[in-house]
């Protein structure tokens, strides 16, 4: 009798819990129902397991001031939005140009947004292939003569991983300063002495959301994806490349790695340095705040307006979906994208499908063989909602596709870290490149076209043709969708 007493306690115990856990999870989820309905679910088939869960990959930033800002810090960017808000209305000067017209609820968004002003004069390299595009980084590197600033997602102590390292060790060694950044969880192999050599010669290592006494990892669901790299302030990288031989394509798992990247000069390389610097500061708590940054005036006069936008779980606005969502908004021909997960919530979804239904045409790439299985199931689900609307799809078969690109009528387009997913919108710290020129938004779409020779087209027969138990699987990916 005793021991029935006990289960009894016991069950009604862990109940009670279950039912003040879930309404923890109803507030703080209160932005989003569909996460909430998802993490509800988890809990109420893991009681008390699935909080426990939660806490390390259900909580939410609340810091208004995550980048501790200080009141002249913000009036500072505050007047400079207001002054180029003003601009881009009244038409003055630069803003009197057909694209900038054409984008300017856009361009305004976006400042008012997450306070992304507008460089005009840039020169753009694209990158779609990682020997290219990390041969030319690490020759960029060599020529620094001031400091060189990089920050990744993924750093991993391999071949290519140690190419980076004694590039950097040697600009430190002649006296240039080196500050590297690296994400917890994406780089969790590394260790502290893979620096020493490093630091001993002048090098900053600084980690994003470390871990707790080594272990412990309480943000591990809020991990820094951006990738990015300034060189004496006058070059800079943005786009999906992470740091290891993978991304060469030379891990069978993966086979031929699709990517693509930017190089970039002329004033976005400023406002890429800013948002370097708010990470940066964050992650060594503010120590060095008064350091020194590179800010050169640059002899760029090629005019191809550009911002530099980013989003993160800091904000209560999904700053980058947003962007994505005016960009599909304003396509009044065609839409090229190419992402390795597309797992969209309801906003996004709509505004793809009333694109498709007002006659745009949409064209979406995304892996044939993913990474996660999971996410493919996802992926499919709201794609093969889309085929209905007319959408034509892509799955790439070389390799592992992992560009995150999208371009709107040959006219502007956007190359950063950000997937069409919950994590990327909500839950990562992301940043894209916002490029408002032809030259660079045609040439994405042509490798777009070169690249569906190494595709299989997703079709509504053929789609229509899978077997129940995927149909399951993608059922199931999509209730969970929210906090995939």
């Amino acid at each position: 009798m005793d021991w029935i007493l006990i289960a009894s306690w016991t069950l009604n115990s862990v109940l009670l819990l279950n039912v003040a856990l879930a309404i923890v999870i109803i507030f703080n989820e209160r932005r989003d129902a569909g996460a909430a309905w998802a993490w509800l679910l988890i809990l109420f088939f893991l009681p008390v397991i699935g909080f426990i869960v939660y806490l390390f990959f259900g909580r939410h930033l609340t810091d208004k001031n995550f980048y501790n800002l200080s009141e002249d810090e913000q009036s500072y960017y505050t007047r400079q939005v207001n002054s180029q808000v003003s601009s881009i209305e009244a038409g003055e000067a630069e803003y009197d140009q057909e694209l900038l017209k054409k984008y300017s609820q856009l361009l305004v968004m976006n400042l008012q947004s997450t306070r992304s002003l507008v460089g005009f004069y840039n020169e753009t390299r694209i990158f779609s292939d990682g020997h290219e595009k990390f041969d030319t980084l690490i020759e960029d590197i060599g020529k620094a003569q001031e400091e060189v600033n990089v920050q990744y997602y993924i750093i991993k102590r391999d071949a290519l991983g140690q190419r980076l390292f004694d590039a950097l060790l040697e600009r430190a060694k002649a006296g240039v300063k080196v500050r590297l950044l690296y994400d917890a969880v994406g780089s969790k192999s590394l260790k502290h002495s893979d620096f020493t050599e490093l630091i001993e010669h002048g090098g900053e290592v600084e980690i994003f959301f470390p871990s707790a006494l080594g272990m412990i990892n309480l943000r591990v669901n809020n991990r820094n994806h951006r990738k990015v790299c300034i060189i004496d302030g006058k070059v800079g990288y943005i786009g999906g490349f992470n740091v290891g031989t993978e991304y060469l394509g030379e891990v069978k798992k993966f086979g031929y790695w699709r990517d693509v990247h930017l190089r970039v000069e002329g004033d976005v390389v400023h406002h890429l340095q800013g948002r370097f610097i708010l990470d940066w500061n964050y992650a060594n708590d503010y120590k060095n705040r008064e350091d020194i940054f590179c800010f050169p005036l640059h002899h760029i006069k090629n005019f191809a307006p550009m911002q530099v936008v980013t989003s993160g779980p800091n904000s209560q606005t999904e700053h980058l979906k947003n962007m994505m969502i005016k960009m599909i908004a304003s396509a009044k021909r065609e839409i090229y994208i190419q992402t390795p997960y597309f797992i969209p919530d309801k906003s996004f979804m709509d505004a793809c499908k009333m694109a498709l239904l007002s006659g745009v045409k949409m064209h979406i790439m995304i892996p044939g063989k993913p990474d996660h299985p999971f996410v493919m199931w996802g992926s499919w689900s709201f794609l093969g909602e889309l085929l209905d609307y007319g959408a034509e799809v892509y799955l790439y078969d070389r390799g592992f596709l992992h560009a995150k690109t999208m371009t709107v009528d040959g006219e502007i387009a956007t190359v950063g870290t950000t997937n069409l997913d919950a994590r990327s919108f909500r839950l990562n710290f992301e940043i894209n490149a916002l490029v408002l020129n032809r030259r660079v938004a045609l040439e994405l779409e042509s490798l777009f076209e070169s690249d569906t020779a190494d595709c299989r087209k997703l079709t509504k027969e053929f789609y229509a043709a899978r077997n129940w138990t995927i149909k399951l699987r993608e059922g199931f990916a999509r209730l969970l969708s929210p906090i995939l």
